[in-house]
Formats: C-alpha cells, structure tokens, sequence
C-alpha cells in the first residue's frame, strides 16, 4: 500500500478522533530498524510521530510511549505498548511526520 492508496475518505475517518497536542518520548520500531521519535498529537485513532527516519506507508510498527507520572496523577510513570500500521508518512521542516492508526495497546507501569 502506498500513501496515494489511502483514499481521502478512509484518511477522514481515521482523523475523525480529537487530537491532543501530546509531546512526549517514544520509541519505534519498524521493519528497517528501531527509531527515536516524539509525539506530536495522539487521538483515541492513533498517533502522530515526528522521526529523523522514514517509515514507509502500510509498514507495521511497535511503539512505546511513556506517560510521566506527575502528568497522569500516578506514582510511577505509566507505558504503553502500542502495535499499529503507517497510513501517513510526510517531511516537515527537515524531521519525519508518520501517522500511525493504532490497532492493539496494552498499559504497563514503567
């Protein structure tokens, strides 16, 4: 699948979530390595990832997010470990812009 396959509609839907301005850590990994990466919004659909490395359209992913605790009210911080698949993959201002749809996660105490 390549980004062009996702036709406008399905790529409406997938946004149709609210998007949460969330800056935090995370880790990738991807079928051509593991990647640092930032979040840049999260919605209940998925994730937008700001990367130095491009993760092609339709590749599966592994990521990990942690939550500090002091921001969720817990007394240790919190991660999730979230599987999903790229459907969006764009350059802005010189990093990486990956739109991942979250398909399974799980919440562990880190």
């Amino acid at each position: 699948m390549t980004e062009e396959t996702v036709s406008a509609k399905q790529f409406e839907d997938l946004q149709s979530a609210p998007r949460f301005p969330l800056h935090l850590s995370a880790s990738v990994k991807a079928p051509g390595g593991a990647y640092a990466a930032e979040t840049e919004n999260i919605s209940a659909n998925g994730v937008l990832l700001a990367m130095d490395n491009d993760v092609p359209v339709g590749s599966m992913v592994d990521f990990t997010i942690v939550l500090p605790a002091d921001v969720v009210g817990a007394r240790r911080d919190v991660q999730i470990d979230c599987r999903g698949r790229v459907v969006r993959s764009f350059e802005d201002r010189g990093r990486r812009g990956v739109g991942v749809v979250i398909d399974e996660y799980r919440f562990e105490r880190a």
